[in-house]
């Protein structure tokens, strides 16, 4: 295209127009064979599968796991870059007036071509003096054409003179750039930097990970509802592997969820049939077939080298699969259904026994920093550790108690009670009590927890490992019985070693003492008989009863029903409608505290404080979030302490939107800060802005009668300047 443009003397525009037709009718055969008839010819949805790839193929090329074979599609990039480079470079070539410029554009090529890679270079050396060497020659061959050539000489002695010239230049030149390369590869593996620069290695995969709940919130109903559930099955598990379905490395107090971008976490990037891997391990190819089970998380094995679908969803699969290399996780955006099957290339790593990781010792690796993390778990945690300053002997420690001293419980019928649920309360509960009742999904966090406040990396991974039931060699059927969450700490040599934190389950609930006395029931002693009344002494009367009821004043009952309507009746009139907002406050607030759902509780706590600065003049913009909400109230009342409106409305946003099952006792105290900064508010403000806000409609719903209310008063009232009271007026 660009020699017939160069011929024809075609303008850029045309050049252009050529390029794009040239790509619509080879890129087909490149990038979408499937498309096309015959493999060649493309058709309309071909056109389109182009138009759109030109556009989306440089950043999907950026945010999928190398290699790009992996995903046909992606075969448009290199096709891009070299079609685009190609006809650019040979048209500045054909058509410039210095020539030379074009190797300008080649060596973009080439840059363009390292953007897109990965930090493992092919054969670097190699492309960079060809590049050199070949470029150079050639600008140096041209320019001197080029002068030559404007200084055309017409005689033989002149024409062979410059023939001679030519050659003398060339041999010299390529003398010289020999000469050249030969220095560079001896310098360059010494002087060039020992990281090689991607793109890909700064772009974050556009995955919105907070779309997906994280599956440690479901581990309690596996174990209740699932337990006998066939979830999917596998052939080809090695001996003494685990299945994974995610690592979790970020907790805010909440939930232990997986995280992407942040230090340590790594990043989440499509996944296809192959995937480079820098790790090391035993390789195994397993077979999974879904059964009952359905989610996003796919079940893996070790570390993925490549993942292929089968079955009627295989497309649909393949197209939304990622993978997190740092943490070993697996997703699927279209999600797995019952029906579902893959096949993975893996390699297993190997785990070291006890000895070799504490002889190892522990290596330091970054990991997002955990928030909200219950007081308890330090001190436990230097509690369990004692006087140990090895790190590996601090982790052996913390296990070591959390298996001796816990109880070992899902909440099941002939179990101990135990809630569900691993949010900052129930760690803090777990760990505050005697007996530690709770089951892996406590106790793994509560050793990650607690290993991350000591300087150690740890992490939470939940999935399925099969029981002693199991012959290996045999295809591994998963259930809801086999689910598990452990713990993971990285140890130098061999990489993140998983930890079982699970109680033993000879471990029961010690019964009180009994006292060796039984007590005595109380005796109670007979009551004792009434006085009996003094008699009155002979001869004497009571002045009441010497009195004539006859002479005695009557009275006037109807006097006295006429008195209490006529004051009592207005007074009533007057003082009902403040006893009845009065009232209506008082119910809304108690309904607000004794709510059926303890979500609703905390919710009703954050409306509470809305409304009580509504009503005390200082409303809270509509549509703000709590956190808004809290500065604006903060900032009005200089009586409540600094940072107990922001922990009323984290603590809401935590309860209500968190997810795991709140517990009424929280609620209860939520309620009692609510009152202290309620309390705080009223007292920022003078008497008579507390009298009128107790009376105040501003808080009612919007049932018009307090706009009504507001009209019917005087115009000087509400035509006040703006100020204090303009939220009042308006």
């Amino acid at each position: 295209m660009a020699w017939v443009g160069a011929v024809r003397r075609w303008p850029t525009v045309s050049v252009a127009a050529a390029t794009i037709v040239g790509y619509l009718l080879v890129g087909g055969a490149v990038a979408f064979p499937s498309t096309t008839v015959g493999g060649v010819v493309p058709t309309l949805t071909t056109l389109r599968e182009l138009s759109l790839g030109a556009v989306t193929v440089w950043k999907d090329g950026l945010t999928n796991v190398p290699p790009l074979a992996s995903f046909p599609d992606l075969r448009l990039l290199p096709f891009l870059v070299m079609l685009l480079g190609g006809v650019v470079t040979a048209t500045v070539a054909w058509r410039a007036r210095y020539a030379a410029w074009a190797v300008v554009t080649a060596t973009a090529t080439l840059v363009a071509a390292t953007l897109f890679g990965t930090v493992e270079a092919a054969f670097p050396l190699a492309q960079g003096l060809v590049i050199a060497v070949v470029g150079l020659l050639w600008a140096a061959w041209r320019t001197t054409e080029e002068r030559m050539s404007a200084r055309a000489e017409v005689s033989g002695a002149a024409i062979e003179a410059s023939r001679r010239l030519r050659w003398y230049r060339l041999r010299t030149g390529v003398l010289l750039l020999v000469l050249a390369g030969v220095v560079s590869a001896a310098l360059v593996p010494v002087l060039a930097p020992a990281q090689r620069s991607a793109l890909r290695e700064v772009v974050v995969p556009p995955l919105d990970l907070h779309k997906y709940v994280s599956p440690l919130v479901g581990f309690r109903s596996y174990v209740k509802d699932e337990a006998d559930t066939e979830l999917f099955t596998v052939d080809g598990l090695p001996e003494q592997a685990r299945v994974r379905l995610a690592t979790l490395d970020s907790y805010d107090g909440v939930v232990y969820d997986v995280s992407t971008g942040e230090p340590g976490s790594g990043v989440y990037s499509r996944a296809g049939e192959r995937i480079a891997s820098s790790a090391s391990g035993t390789p195994a190819t397993i077979d999974v077939t879904i059964g009952d089970y359905d989610g996003v998380w796919v079940p893996d094995v070790g570390d993925l080298t490549g993942v292929t679908y089968s079955g009627p969803r295989d497309e649909d699969l393949a197209g939304s699969t990622y993978y997190n290399a740092e943490t070993g996780t697996t997703l699927a955006t279209a999600g797995l259904v019952p029906g579902d099957s893959y096949r993975m290339e893996v390699l297993v790593p190997d785990v070291p026994s006890e000895e070799e990781a504490a002889a190892a010792g522990v290596e330091q690796r970054e990991l997002p920093e955990a928030t909200d993390v219950p007081d308890s778990v330090g001190g436990k945690g230097a509690q369990f550790m004692g006087s140990a300053t090895d790190l590996a002997q601090r982790v052996t420690n913390i296990r070591d108690a959390l298996v001796a001293g816990g109880i070992l419980s899902h909440g099941l019928e002939n179990q101990q009670p135990s809630r569900p649920g691993h949010f900052a309360q129930r760690i803090d509960t777990l760990l505050a009590e005697d007996e530690m009742i709770g089951d892996d999904e406590q106790f793994a966090v509560a050793f990650a927890l607690m290993a991350q406040q000591a300087g150690i990396p740890a992490r939470v991974v939940m999935g399925f490992v099969p029981d002693e039931e199991w012959e290996p060699g045999t295809p591994y059927v998963a259930t809801g019985r086999d689910v598990r969450a452990w713990a993971e700490v990285p140890y130098a040599g061999y990489g993140w070693v998983p930890v079982d934190v699970v109680p033993d389950e000879d471990n029961k609930v010690q019964p009180e003492p009994e006292s060796a006395q039984v007590p005595k029931p109380p005796v109670l002693d007979d009551p004792e008989p009434p006085e009996e009344p003094e008699p009155q002494e002979a001869g004497t009367t009571d002045a009441e009863d010497d009195e004539d009821p006859a002479q005695s004043d009557p009275f006037d009952w109807a006097r006295a029903a006429l008195f209490t309507a006529a004051i009592g009746i207005p007074l009533l009139l007057l003082v009902a409608p403040f006893a009845l907002l009065a009232g209506y406050k008082a119910r809304r607030s108690a309904r607000r505290r004794t709510a059926a759902r303890a979500e609703d509780r905390f919710s009703g706590g954050w409306s509470e404080v809305l409304d009580t600065a509504t009503d005390l003049g200082q409303p809270v913009a509509q549509g703000a979030t709590r956190s808004e909400g809290a500065a604006a109230i903060t900032g009005a009342f200089s009586r409540v302490p600094e940072g107990s409106v922001g922990q009323l409305a984290t603590s809401a946003d935590r309860n209500v939107f968190g997810g795991a099952v709140v517990d009424p006792a929280e609620a209860e105290g939520y309620w009692t800060d609510v009152a202290a900064v309620v309390g705080g508010m009223r007292a920022s403000v003078s008497a008579r802005r507390r009298w009128r806000a107790r009376f105040s409609l501003r808080s009612l719903p919007s049932w018009g009668l307090a706009e009504r209310f507001r009209r019917l008063r005087p115009a000087g009232r509400r035509n006040r300047t703006p100020g204090a009271d303009d939220e009042e007026s308006r």
